[in-house]
């Protein structure tokens, strides 16, 4: 039998960073290897008593880069999974990266010119690397039912809604719903009259493409999206809603299992299911 992945999870003292400790914890070709969270208050607490899972015996710390040395002298080669925040994801990957940990990351907020730039950088080093705006199979579904809808509606909108805790709008998967839609080379929403916007924004962000995104923050939210499409007399309203983020576990696991075999970024859960 192989020797368990090492992982190194980022932002483990987050909302999804213990449900990423409980699931590494509970599988049986993984191993929690470090915790890592740049949140004074939880220094030194056993991730997995933080995280609800019984005692791991890896303390919560804020040194990233000695944790990624650590994890790196691994026999097998070792996985980072982040879940942190917009301001610091660009760095994290790109030095998880120098240290040959491969990054499965789960944090949005990075630029199309970030992406690119991680793109080049991961290739250069034929080192693994996923981008995965959502980790749900459901969110998949969904945006795999737009793009088939999108070729027979020319109207569309996008509104997202999280918890008022995150950090970027819009979010990171409807911008990528957004994309998906805009590959099949049309554009949506023609005019039908000049619009003034009273307050500025009341009709959402608008993409290139002409697909309108509204961005809802509210406590007592977690993840959800509606894709909701217009025509003559009708609408279809596409809608994807997380009650627990134990959802998106199946999707995280499957991401450090298939980041082992990559030499190179790939966005998005679609690319390796």
């Amino acid at each position: 039998m192989a020797d368990p992945i090492p992982v190194l999870v980022n932002g483990a003292a987050g909302k999804m960073g213990r449900e990423v400790v409980k699931a590494i914890a509970q599988s049986t070709d993984l191993t929690l290897m470090g915790a890592v969270d740049r949140s004074l208050e939880y220094l030194g607490q056993d991730a997995g008593e933080l995280a609800g899972c019984g005692t791991l015996e890896v303390p919560i710390t804020n040194d990233f880069q000695p944790m990624l040395a650590f994890v790196s002298q691994e026999k097998q080669p070792a996985v980072m999974v982040d879940f942190t925040h917009p301001d610091s994801v660009y760095e994290n990957i790109r030095i998880a990266i120098a240290y040959g940990v491969r990054p499965v990351v789960g944090t949005t907020g990075l630029s199309p010119v970030q992406i690119a730039n991680l793109t080049e950088f991961a290739d250069k080093a034929s080192m693994g690397c996923l981008l995965i705006p959502n980790f749900s199979i459901g969110m998949v579904l969904l945006q795999q039912a737009a793009i088939q809808a999108s070729q027979h509606f020319d109207h569309v909108e996008i509104i997202e809604l999280h918890h008022n805790q995150k950090a970027d709008a819009p979010s990171g998967t409807a911008l990528q719903t957004a994309e998906l839609l805009g590959e099949i080379g049309k554009p949506f929403n023609p005019p039908s009259v000049e619009e003034t916007e009273k307050l500025p924004g009341a009709r959402g962000s608008l993409t290139e493409d002409g697909i309108r995104i509204h961005s809802v923050r509210l406590p007592g939210l977690i993840a959800h999206q509606e894709v909701i499409f217009g025509a003559l007399g009708q609408i279809y309203t596409l809608r994807h809603d997380t009650s627990d983020r134990a959802c998106y576990m199946p999707g995280v696991l499957l991401a450090i299992r298939k980041v082992m075999q990559l030499k190179s970024l790939v966005y998005g859960l679609e690319k390796i299911l």
